[in-house]
Protein backbone atom coordinates (compact mmCIF):
# COMPACT_ATOMS: atom_id res chain seq x y z
CA UNK A 1 0.00 0.00 0.00
CA UNK A 2 1.51 2.84 -1.02
CA UNK A 3 0.43 6.13 1.25
CA UNK A 4 -0.36 9.23 -0.28
CA UNK A 5 -1.12 10.56 3.19
CA UNK A 6 0.40 9.76 6.56
CA UNK A 7 0.10 10.82 10.07
CA UNK A 8 2.17 9.85 13.24
CA UNK A 9 0.74 11.43 16.69
CA UNK A 10 0.04 13.83 15.19
CA UNK A 11 -1.32 17.51 17.26
CA UNK A 12 -1.73 21.37 17.14
CA UNK A 13 -2.93 23.12 19.97
CA UNK A 14 -4.25 26.46 19.46
CA UNK A 15 -2.87 28.28 23.19
CA UNK A 16 -3.45 25.81 25.98
CA UNK A 17 -6.49 23.66 24.02
CA UNK A 18 -5.36 20.81 21.96
CA UNK A 19 -7.94 20.89 18.24
CA UNK A 20 -5.87 17.33 17.82
CA UNK A 21 -4.16 14.72 19.42
CA UNK A 22 -2.48 11.83 18.42
CA UNK A 23 -3.61 11.48 15.51
CA UNK A 24 -2.35 8.37 13.81
CA UNK A 25 -3.60 7.14 10.25
CA UNK A 26 -2.69 6.38 6.70
CA UNK A 27 -4.47 6.97 3.55
CA UNK A 28 -3.84 4.89 0.72
CA UNK A 29 -3.58 5.95 -2.99
CA UNK A 30 -6.54 5.58 -5.14
CA UNK A 31 -8.95 6.04 -2.20
CA UNK A 32 -11.76 8.52 -1.48
CA UNK A 33 -11.71 9.41 2.17
CA UNK A 34 -14.52 11.06 4.63
CA UNK A 35 -13.49 12.85 7.79
CA UNK A 36 -16.90 12.47 10.23
CA UNK A 37 -17.38 14.19 13.60
CA UNK A 38 -18.58 16.67 15.44
CA UNK A 39 -18.29 20.20 15.20
CA UNK A 40 -14.74 21.24 16.70
CA UNK A 41 -13.40 17.70 17.07
CA UNK A 42 -10.17 18.98 14.83
CA UNK A 43 -11.39 17.72 11.11
CA UNK A 44 -10.76 21.51 9.66
CA UNK A 45 -7.03 21.88 11.56
CA UNK A 46 -6.05 18.36 10.20
CA UNK A 47 -6.72 19.35 7.26
CA UNK A 48 -5.27 22.75 7.15
CA UNK A 49 -1.80 20.63 8.63
CA UNK A 50 -2.45 17.90 5.53
CA UNK A 51 -1.75 20.98 2.77
CA UNK A 52 1.03 23.10 4.80
CA UNK A 53 -1.33 25.66 6.30
CA UNK A 54 -0.35 25.19 9.75
CA UNK A 55 2.59 23.68 11.73
CA UNK A 56 1.95 20.48 13.55
CA UNK A 57 2.77 21.10 17.38
CA UNK A 58 3.18 17.03 17.79
CA UNK A 59 3.72 13.88 15.86
CA UNK A 60 4.58 14.15 11.60
CA UNK A 61 2.49 14.32 8.77
CA UNK A 62 3.67 13.56 5.05
CA UNK A 63 1.66 14.36 2.00
CA UNK A 64 2.52 12.47 -1.25
CA UNK A 65 6.09 11.59 0.60
CA UNK A 66 7.50 15.13 1.74
CA UNK A 67 6.55 17.75 4.05
CA UNK A 68 3.12 19.71 2.96
CA UNK A 69 3.90 23.20 1.84
CA UNK A 70 7.21 22.84 1.52
CA UNK A 71 8.09 23.71 -1.35
CA UNK A 72 6.00 24.72 -4.60
CA UNK A 73 6.52 21.77 -6.20
CA UNK A 74 5.31 20.07 -3.85
CA UNK A 75 2.13 22.49 -3.25
CA UNK A 76 1.50 21.70 -7.16
CA UNK A 77 0.87 18.34 -6.45
CA UNK A 78 -2.18 19.26 -4.17
CA UNK A 79 -5.30 20.80 -4.61
CA UNK A 80 -7.41 22.40 -1.79
CA UNK A 81 -10.99 23.88 -1.43
CA UNK A 82 -11.54 25.68 2.51
CA UNK A 83 -14.58 25.29 3.75
CA UNK A 84 -15.33 29.22 2.93
CA UNK A 85 -14.60 28.32 -0.44
CA UNK A 86 -12.07 31.50 -1.30
CA UNK A 87 -11.67 33.60 -4.56
CA UNK A 88 -10.79 36.88 -5.13
CA UNK A 89 -14.05 39.17 -5.09
CA UNK A 90 -12.52 41.95 -7.51
CA UNK A 91 -11.27 39.27 -10.15
CA UNK A 92 -12.94 38.05 -12.93
CA UNK A 93 -13.98 33.92 -13.36
CA UNK A 94 -11.64 34.34 -16.53
CA UNK A 95 -9.22 36.20 -14.24
CA UNK A 96 -9.25 33.34 -11.53
CA UNK A 97 -8.65 31.01 -14.36
CA UNK A 98 -6.13 32.77 -15.86
CA UNK A 99 -4.30 33.03 -12.60
CA UNK A 100 -4.85 29.69 -11.96
CA UNK A 101 -3.21 28.40 -15.50
CA UNK A 102 0.25 30.72 -14.66
CA UNK A 103 0.01 29.03 -11.02
CA UNK A 104 -0.17 25.39 -11.89
CA UNK A 105 2.12 23.73 -13.89
CA UNK A 106 -0.42 20.50 -14.96
CA UNK A 107 -3.14 23.12 -15.20
CA UNK A 108 -6.15 21.62 -17.98
CA UNK A 109 -7.60 24.43 -19.26
CA UNK A 110 -10.20 23.11 -21.29
CA UNK A 111 -11.53 21.14 -18.16
CA UNK A 112 -11.69 24.64 -16.19
CA UNK A 113 -13.34 26.42 -19.77
CA UNK A 114 -15.66 23.42 -19.82
CA UNK A 115 -16.54 23.59 -16.40
CA UNK A 116 -17.40 27.14 -16.16
CA UNK A 117 -19.49 26.99 -19.49
CA UNK A 118 -21.28 23.99 -18.56
CA UNK A 119 -22.28 25.85 -15.00
CA UNK A 120 -23.35 28.84 -17.05
CA UNK A 121 -21.11 31.34 -15.62
CA UNK A 122 -20.12 34.54 -17.15
CA UNK A 123 -16.29 34.50 -17.26
CA UNK A 124 -16.30 38.09 -17.00
CA UNK A 125 -18.52 38.19 -13.78
CA UNK A 126 -16.33 39.25 -10.45
CA UNK A 127 -16.32 36.87 -8.06
CA UNK A 128 -17.76 39.24 -5.74
CA UNK A 129 -20.98 39.22 -7.61
CA UNK A 130 -21.48 35.40 -7.72
CA UNK A 131 -23.73 33.86 -5.07
CA UNK A 132 -22.44 31.20 -2.76
CA UNK A 133 -23.24 28.45 -4.82
CA UNK A 134 -21.62 30.07 -7.42
CA UNK A 135 -17.82 30.65 -5.83
CA UNK A 136 -17.83 27.40 -4.46
CA UNK A 137 -18.22 26.30 -8.38
CA UNK A 138 -15.46 28.31 -9.33
CA UNK A 139 -13.30 27.58 -6.06
CA UNK A 140 -14.26 23.91 -7.06
CA UNK A 141 -12.96 24.31 -10.21
CA UNK A 142 -9.71 26.08 -9.75
CA UNK A 143 -8.46 22.68 -7.74
CA UNK A 144 -9.59 20.15 -9.79
CA UNK A 145 -8.24 21.94 -13.62
CA UNK A 146 -4.81 21.98 -11.56
CA UNK A 147 -5.00 18.25 -11.68
CA UNK A 148 -3.70 17.67 -8.58
CA UNK A 149 -2.62 13.99 -7.34
CA UNK A 150 -4.32 15.05 -3.96
CA UNK A 151 -7.78 16.59 -3.53
CA UNK A 152 -8.36 18.20 0.02
CA UNK A 153 -11.93 19.26 0.54
CA UNK A 154 -13.08 21.12 3.43
CA UNK A 155 -17.21 21.04 3.01
CA UNK A 156 -17.17 23.18 -0.14
CA UNK A 157 -20.01 21.29 -1.17
CA UNK A 158 -21.78 22.49 1.42
CA UNK A 159 -23.15 25.79 0.01
CA UNK A 160 -24.22 23.79 -3.09
CA UNK A 161 -27.72 22.90 -4.02
CA UNK A 162 -28.16 19.18 -3.76
CA UNK A 163 -27.96 18.54 -7.24
CA UNK A 164 -25.12 20.75 -8.06
CA UNK A 165 -23.58 18.76 -5.02
CA UNK A 166 -24.58 15.38 -6.42
CA UNK A 167 -23.26 16.36 -10.21
CA UNK A 168 -19.95 17.60 -8.77
CA UNK A 169 -19.67 14.47 -6.20
CA UNK A 170 -20.28 11.73 -9.56
CA UNK A 171 -18.04 13.64 -11.99
CA UNK A 172 -15.21 13.77 -9.60
CA UNK A 173 -15.56 9.81 -8.66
Amino acid sequence: MTAVLEASGLGKRYGHKWALSECTLAIPAGKVVGLVGPNGAGKSTFLQLSVGLLGPDAGSIAVLGGRPGASTSEMARVGYVAQDTPTYAGLSIRDHLRFGARMNPSWDEALAEQRIARLGLDAGQKAGRLSGGQRAQLALTLAVAKRPELLVLDEPVASLDPLARREFLQGLM
